[in-house]
């Protein structure tokens, strides 16, 4: 019996659906377009499709797996469940105090990101702790009944709960959530010593309030993409990738969708992972460019690099501390540039600008002939030649060439250029945009780009991979089997993946090791219960500690990897004291590679403690690779522009699916498959790799 699983993304612009056979290893894809009214819906009819096509029977599919950005553009475009805030007396105000820095000192109009949650909404109890968890004063029934009630009174529908110290212990919450449950049933509720049981107040507050505002909104879609996959009689049990790069049930998700909220982006860095590892790949820049946006993922020694908080909904793109703290694991992903749908315009210097409005895909760049009237990036790939109208997303789509030419033509206009000149200047611009990003996110972790190779995944990136690769330095440019949904397919090869954390201030140089031992055995246990659902299909688990540490008196942490427990003399492992300057060591180590030198005579504290399980899927799909053969002919011609020519260039034109090993060819060419396009331009030289990476050498830097 055939053994399937399918993988279902949801963009901004196009919803990516994939079917893998594990037995043979056969890989069948679907681009279709984001029905945003009703995103379930869309989803429904992909999957529909594709098993038609495929003639899959419901009963053969053994997994369906997830991941989405509805949650992302919820909170960008304020379109969540009106929330409430129950907190400790005179800590209301939090959410808009903040940390007190401005993210631009130089902007009189400066605005900072609005709160998820309205003043009136917020309400506050007497109840409190201290910071070592001692009871200040009781939580009252009667209390949290009158501070509740005129919130639910308005219509509020789901509400964040956020005490001083709960992060030290949880009592009061859970006895603030017991109380809400027996007197409004009807209320969502979210704990912080849920979300983020760790320390600074505006954090904790702020991922916890970002929770309570998504939920009913996850909900009820989840609900829904269930009911709908059900009706086509596939499983309902669907695995949903989170933003650590890992997999978890889908009731897990209901209970903290704010994990979700980089889903999409995190499993494309998973899936360039496992395709650069084919070919011995380990150091790579992941470049992902959707309809929508682009991100950019550093990867080293086959791992994705991983953070412990992001900003989201941020007033400026790229301004750090402009947007709402949220701290959760993520992979580290950094928004280098605008994706295929981004309107091009002129700005108030008269200067042509990209982004970052989008067209999405309603009504689309002004080639979907779906009412957009703006020029888009998609629009200048097509007047370039880089995009071939009878075969967008697999020939699904038509697209009007003519309507792409006069959208650019107004635009260059405006701006003293042709069509051809404005398309150029489109591609360049996102090139540039992407490319110095790519080089400061690199740089801040001390590395060279030059070391790394250019993975590029998505609809766009196979597109703007080769100029961006020129411009940052990279020589090697990898394009994998099916890019166009590469985190589509990163859901399907994925392993299962729970963090856990809690703050627990110690210093591994004189406090109890066996304290620090007792706080990791916790969050080991908490990590392995939320996988038990998984074990079937998912193991062994693999267990990793961090801390956020400092030297005495700093006011920031560094994250760092520890060695395996148990630690303390307890445990009859080994003496106390080696085991202090193996933690000490551990600390001090990457200290130094982060900054170079450590200050002399100052102890170490750990402040947060993290754990994080791992397990692979114990399934695997069957890889056969390609076989080689002869070089095939191009399927076609066409005139191609290219900067280094300064001209429209007569181009070959080949079929991805038609290469074998060993194919090799000279650029100027493209390689088209279902859902994307390889450019690869005059300095370029492409090889098929037995995996079916396609590995583009840049002869010359410009």
């Amino acid at each position: 019996m055939a053994a399937w699983a399918i993988g279902i993304d949801i963009g901004g612009t196009f919803t990516d659906v994939v079917a893998l056979n594990y037995e043979g290893g056969a890989l069948r894809t679907l681009k279709v377009l984001t029905t945003h009214g009703d995103p379930a819906q869309g989803v429904a009819d992909g999957v529909k499709t594709l098993v038609e096509q495929c003639a899959i029977k419901p009963g053969d599919v053994r997994r369906v797996v997830h991941a989405t950005t509805l949650f992302t553009n919820a909170l960008i475009e304020r379109r969540g469940e009106p929330t409430g805030l129950l907190t400790t007396q005179g800590f209301r105000d939090v959410l808009e105090i903040g940390n007190e820095r401005k993210y631009d000192l130089y902007d009189l109009h400066i605005e900072a990101a609005p709160a998820l949650v309205q003043r009136r909404w917020r309400a506050e109890i007497g109840a409190r702790m201290d910071a070592s968890g001692s009871e200040l004063a009781p939580i009252v029934a009667d209390d949290v009944c009158r501070a509740v009630q005129p919130l639910v009174d308005e219509g509020v529908g789901s509400l964040a709960v956020c005490l001083l110290h709960a992060y030290v212990d949880a009592r009061h919450e859970v006895a603030v959530r017991d109380i809400l449950a027996r007197h409004f049933p009807q209320l969502e509720v979210t704990l912080s010593s849920d979300v983020a049981p760790v320390i600074r107040e505006f954090e904790r507050m702020s991922t916890t309030c970002a929770n309570a505002y998504i939920k009913p909104l996850a909900n009820r879609y989840l609900t829904s993409l269930q009911q709908r996959l059900g009706q086509q009689g596939l499983p309902t049990d669907v695995l949903m990738m989170l933003s650590n790069g890992g997999l978890c049930h889908v009731d897990e998700a209901r209970r903290t969708p704010i994990e979700l909220l980089e889903s999409g982006p995190a499993a494309g860095a998973i899936s360039a992972s496992h395709y650069s590892l084919r070919d011995s790949l380990s150091n790579l820049l992941a470049f992902d460019m959707g309809g929508t946006t682009a991100k950019l993922c550093l990867v080293e020694n086959g791992n994705p690099a991983i953070a412990y908080g992001f900003e989201a909904a941020r007033q400026k793109r790229f301004a750090e501390g402009s947007g709402l703290p949220i701290r959760i694991t993520t992979v580290d992903l950094i928004e280098i540039g605008a994706g295929g749908g981004s309107i091009a315009h002129r700005d108030a210097l008269g200067l042509l600008k990209v982004g970052p409005q989008s067209a999405g895909s309603e009504p689309g760049p002004a080639c979907y002939n779906r009412g957009g009237t703006d020029a888009t990036v998609t629009d200048a790939n097509l007047v370039l030649g880089y995009l071939n109208p009878d075969y967008f997303a697999g020939g699904t789509m038509s697209i009007d060439l003519d309507q792409a030419r006069r959208e650019l033509a107004r635009v260059g206009e405006s701006v003293g250029r042709d069509v051809v000149g404005a398309a150029w200047g489109i591609h360049d611009i996102v090139a540039e945009n992407m490319a110095g990003a790519a080089r400061v996110h690199v740089a801040e972790r001390g590395r060279d780009p030059r070391d790394f190779v250019l993975l590029c995944t998505g609809g766009g990136g196979p597109l703007h991979g080769y100029y961006v690769a020129r411009k940052i330095g990279v020589r090697t440019l990898v394009c994998p089997p099916a890019a166009g949904v590469a985190s589509a397919y990163g859901l399907l090869v994925a392993p299962a993946r729970a963090d856990r954390s809690r703050t627990v201030s110690m210093r591994p140089g004189s406090d109890s090791l066996q304290v620090l031992e007792n706080a990791y055995t916790e969050l080991e246990g908490q990590v392995l219960q939320s996988l038990q659902a998984l074990e079937a299909t998912f193991g062994p688990v693999r267990l990793s500690r961090h801390a956020d540490g400092r030297f005495v008196g700093q006011g920031f942490t560094l994250t760092v990897p520890l060695p395996p427990g148990p630690y303390g003399a307890e445990t009859g492992k080994g003496d106390a004291a080696d085991e202090r300057k193996v933690l000490l060591a551990a600390f001090e180590s990457a200290y130094r590679e982060k900054f170079g030198r450590t200050p002399p005579d100052v102890p170490i504290e750990l402040l947060n403690l993290r754990v994080s399980g791992e397990a692979p899927p114990r399934e695997v799909p069957r890889d056969e690779g390609v076989a080689a053969g002869s070089t095939p002919a191009p399927k076609a011609r066409r005139q191609v522009y290219f900067r280094e020519q300064g001209d429209y260039v007569d181009t070959p034109i080949y079929d991805r699916n038609s290469l074998r090993a060993g194919f090799q060819a000279d650029g100027p060419l493209l390689v088209e498959d279902d859902g994307s396009t390889l450019v690869v331009g005059p300095r370029g030289r492409v090889s098929q790799s037995a995996t079916g990476n396609l590995i583009v050498e840049i002869l010359e830097q410009a």
